[in-house]
């Protein structure tokens, strides 16, 4: 017994030390763990960092609001100040198909069934979208997780609403009480409808981050000034009250985008449009080309192509039956042809190497081993003046002249701006080639094959003729505006003077004979009545596929109206019509005298 009362002694011992071991480690432990705390505590005090992550930052983010101010893209206006490109709001379609979608008191939001039919029925009304479609969309269904989908939008139909549609389908159902249909309001770009000056205006699209951009035309190339700046807000809310921190906001102001004013007439711009829509349905070109231009400002008044693109809806861009699409105005290079005759005979006349009475042998010539032929085959018409060469458009004549003046000649394709881009403004402009290696090279210049030249070259070229030796850079800018109302106004800005004004005078005269000379006149077709014209026709192959195509062409005209006082330049280009008992001729100048006559009378 007295062993074992020994040992529950000894045990109870152990036991009271342990407990008072576990006891101490416990206690030590909770200081160490409080030591720890409040080190760690006073290092967040202190430094305001947890993990890495600054908490004053993250508080900061939690109660701070950054608000962008976005920035008004300019305007884009005729030069009678009418709008042809402008930001304005549009609604895109949407509904709610969620039951739980109600409000405090229980009121339903959400598109019920009972008005499936009725809601189609007005989206076919109003918006073309097929009533199937719209009851497909309303039937509840699930998405690729298997979860219920909540809302629908009704494809590109549903988009891009005007505010006058949204009003008429709100009314509608806010008369029948139907629930559940919204409308999204997005900014959307607005231009003029159909075709005009497509490519020239150009188009805007949203990139990744949802900036918008110019595409083409002036929309591109005037970018920077049209986009303006955005500007940002950003404050502190009260943690406490949910109001703004005083002291805490924070505003840059926005920059609204300049307004561009174009040199466009609208009424003449509509009237070309309507001219080659007519002509491309009815000769089927590869395409066409037609400017018209203010003579003594430089500032075209319309222009356009064939093929061309809807501004407003920018149907013909995916066209599959056009190769590429491009601003050819501009981008494309091509052999102008006959048209290139009325500055071989200017350089002539300025150099004392043409004599309007001399005669010459048309029919054919030969450089070096090379035979050059008229029009006609190289039959010509016999015997003739230099000046009723013009008329006739002899490439005879040419080339008699050009071999007076060989090395000068090539000197003068300079003067015309030829060789070098007229930095009209818009993107991808070229600049073409003379080719002048060899004789025969230089020998085709002077009637416009072996050089390659762009719309706006020809047409800067012609303002010497027409404004008295002064040639002047095209222009479509007539003035630019910014948000806060300054102007900058652009001039017509000389570019040289490649011609005295006597020189071009005598142009102007022998380019009549094209619409007047009886026997030799190639462009009766250009002749208005009550108006003296001067005109020069071109017929040019064209090279492709590594040779020049054969009984294909590109046929073009430039008309400068009135001769006694020019006001206009007309210049188009015709490729590849369909010819069946009518002549190139015929195809331009319906187009060219109509939109003449109408711009006599409209200025």
């Amino acid at each position: 017994m007295k062993k074992l009362k020994d040992w529950i002694n000894n045990h109870n011992l152990t036991t009271t030390k342990n407990r008072k071991r576990v006891g101490i480690i416990v206690l030590v432990l909770t200081i160490l763990l409080f030591l720890l705390f409040t080190f760690r505590f006073s290092y967040i005090l202190i430094t305001g960092k947890v993990a890495g992550t600054n908490l004053s930052e993250k508080t900061k983010e939690l109660y701070e609001v950054h608000e962008t101010l976005e920035a008004k893209r300019g305007s884009i206006f005729d030069k009678d100040g009418n709008v042809l490109v402008e930001d304005s709001s549009a609604f895109s379609l949407y509904a709610i198909l969620d039951k739980n979608y109600t409000d405090l008191e229980g009121k339903k939001l959400y598109v019920q069934e009972k008005d499936w039919t009725a809601i189609a029925e007005l989206f076919e009304k109003y918006v073309q979208i097929d009533k199937n479609v719209t009851l497909k969309q309303l039937k509840p269904s699930l998405n690729e997780e298997g979860e219920p989908i909540t809302t629908v939008e009704f494809g590109t139909k549903g988009r891009n609403l005007s505010f006058e549609t949204k009003k008429v389908i709100q009314d509608e159902l806010d008369k029948k009480q139907i629930s559940g249909v919204y409308f999204r309001e997005e900014k959307k770009r607005a231009y003029q409808v159909g075709n005009f000056a497509s490519y020239f205006i150009g188009y805007t699209q949203q990139d990744d981050n949802g900036n918008e951009h110019g595409v083409m035309g002036i929309e591109e190339a005037y970018n920077d000034k049209l986009a303006g700046k955005n500007g940002y807000k950003s404050f502190e809310k009260n943690s406490a009250l949910g109001d703004v921190k005083p002291g805490s906001v924070k505003e840059k102001k926005r920059v609204n985008g300049s307004d561009i004013y174009t040199t466009l007439n609208s009424n003449l711009q509509f009237f070309l449009e309507e001219l080659l829509d007519d002509a491309t349905q009815k000769y089927q070109p590869e395409h066409i080309t037609a400017t018209l231009m203010e003579a003594k400002t430089g500032n075209i008044l319309a222009t356009s192509q064939r093929p061309s693109f809807a501004l407003d809806t920018k149907k013909g861009l995916d066209d599959p039956n056009t190769a590429r699409w491009s601003n050819i105005l501009v981008e494309d290079i091509y052999e102008p042809g006959s048209t290139m005759k009325s500055m071989m005979v200017a350089s002539a006349i300025e150099e004392t190497k043409f004599n309007e009475s001399e005669q010459f042998v048309s029919g054919s010539i030969k450089v070096d081993d090379t035979m050059i032929s008229d029009w006609n085959n190289g039959v010509g018409a016999g015997n003739m003046t230099f000046r009723q060469g013009l008329a006739w458009s002899s490439n005879v004549g040419m080339v008699n002249l050009q071999e007076r003046m060989p090395d000068l000649w090539q000197e003068y394709l300079k003067r015309f701006g030829f060789g070098q881009s007229t930095n009209f403004g818009l993107a991808g402009e070229a600049a073409g080639e003379i080719q002048n290696k060899t004789t025969v090279d230089r020998a085709m210049t002077s009637y416009g094959q072996g050089i390659s030249v762009t719309h706006m070259q020809m047409l800067q070229a012609y303002t010497a003729i027409a404004n008295g030796g002064n040639m002047i850079k095209p222009n479509i800018i007539s003035k630019i505006v910014s948000a806060t109302g300054e102007e900058t106004t652009i001039q017509p800005e000389t570019v040289g003077t490649p011609i005295s004004s006597e020189t071009a005078g005598k142009v102007l005269e022998y380019m009549k004979d094209v619409t007047v000379d009886p026997k030799y006149g190639m462009g009766k077709e250009y002749a208005i009545k009550g108006l003296n014209v001067s005109a020069k026709t071109g017929t040019a192959e064209f090279f492709e596929n590594g040779a020049y195509q054969k009984q294909e062409y590109l046929h073009s005209v430039v008309t400068i109206t009135p001769t006694e006082d020019p006001k206009y330049i007309f210049y188009m280009t015709l490729k590849r019509p369909v010819l069946e008992g009518v002549s190139a001729n015929t195809i331009i100048s319906d187009v060219a005298n109509k939109l003449v006559e109408r711009a006599m009378v409209v200025r």
